[in-house]
C-alpha cells in the first residue's frame, strides 16, 4: 500500500501509542498527538502536536498545523463507572464532550479536505461497550454507542466521496486504560451486593486466556487502514467476538439471561 500520513488522537498511552509504533514500522507517516506532546517524544512519528480534542482552538490549531490527513484515527477517550442514580450529570457531560463531541470534532475538521480530494480514511475507536451495555458502564457504552451512530450515518454521507469508515470495538484490553477509570458510588450500601458480583465478572469471559494488549488492537487498526475492501465493524479480543456474536444471536431477554448465568449474575 502507498505510505498514507496519519493523525492519530491520544497517542500519550495504551492503543492511541501502539497504534502509532505500528503505523510508523509499516512505513507510514504518523502525526501523533496527545494533551501533553511531551509524551510523544519517543515515538519516532513524523510529527507529534499538542491536541486536546474537548476545544474547539485546540483541534482547529492541530489540523491547520498537520496538513495532509489521508487518515485520521479517533481514539482519544476515558471511562466513568458506577450506579446510574450516583454518578454526577456534570461528569457524564464531561466524558461525553471528550468520547462523542471530540471525535465529532475531528471529523467535522478533517473531512472537508478529504471530501475535496476524493479519498481517505476514518477510524472510530468503539469498544465493545458500544454494542453491549452492562451495569455501571452504561454512561461510556452511551458514548461508544452514540459514536457507532454517527459512524454509520457518515458512512453514508461519505462513501460517494471515496471517504472509508471503519469501527474498531475492543474487548478488555490490558492498558493503562483500565486503571484510569473514574468511579462513582460503587460502595453505597445500595449496591454494595452488585459491586461485590460485578467485579472481575467480565474476566470470566475468556477463561484462562489472558488479557491482550494494545498491540493486539493497533494490528487490526494498522489492517483495517491497509485495505481497501475493509468491513464497517472490527470486534478486538475473544471476549468482543463472543458477546458480539451472542448478543446477535437472540433478544435481549435471552442475551441477558446467557450473560447472567456466564457472569454468575444473580443482582
Amino acid at each position: 500500500m502507498p505510505t498514507v500520513r496519519a493523525l492519530i488522537t491520544g497517542c500519550s498511552t495504551g492503543i492511541g501509542r501502539a497504534t502509532a509504533i505500528e503505523l510508523t514500522k509499516r512505513g507510514h507517516e504518523v502525526i501523533a498527538t496527545a494533551r501533553r506532546p511531551e509524551t510523544l517524544e519517543d515515538l519516532g512519528a513524523a510529527m507529534t502536536l499538542r491536541l486536546d480534542v474537548d476545544s474547539q482552538q485546540s483541534v482547529d490549531d492541530a489540523i491547520a498545523d498537520a496538513g495532509r490527513i489521508d487518515v485520521l484515527i479517533n481514539n482519544a477517550g476515558y471511562e466513568i463507572s458506577g450506579p446510574g442514580e450516583l454518578v454526577p450529570i456534570d461528569e457524564v457531560r464531561a466524558m461525553f464532550e471528550t468520547n462523542f463531541f471530540g471525535t465529532l470534532r475531528m471529523m467535522q475538521a478533517t473531512i472537508p479536505q478529504m471530501r475535496e480530494r476524493g479519498s481517505g480514511v476514518i477510524v472510530n475507536v468503539s469498544s465493545l461497550a458500544g454494542r453491549v451495555s452492562q451495569p455501571y458502564g452504561h454512561f461510556y457504552s452511551a458514548t461508544k454507542h452514540a459514536v457507532e451512530a454517527i459512524t454509520e450515518g457518515f458512512l453514508y454521507e461519505l462513501k460517494h466521496y471515496g471517504i472509508r469508515l471503519h469501527l474498531i470495538e475492543p474487548g478488555v484490553i490490558d492498558t493503562a486504560f483500565r486503571g484510569s477509570i473514574r468511579h462513582f458510588g460503587k460502595d453505597h450500601p445500595a449496591y454494595a451486593g452488585l459491586t461485590e458480583q460485578w467485579e472481575g465478572a467480565t474476566d470470566k469471559l475468556r477463561g484462562d486466556n489472558p488479557k491482550p494488549d494494545g498491540t493486539l488492537v493497533a494490528g487490526v487498526i494498522a489492517d483495517v487502514v491497509e485495505d481497501d475492501a475493509s468491513v464497517l465493524r472490527h470486534p478486538v479480543g475473544d471476549d468482543a467476538a463472543l458477546v458480539i456474536s451472542t448478543r446477535e444471536s437472540m433478544g435481549f431477554e435471552e442475551f441477558e439471561a446467557t450473560m447472567r448465568g456466564v457472569l454468575g449474575l444473580d443482582w
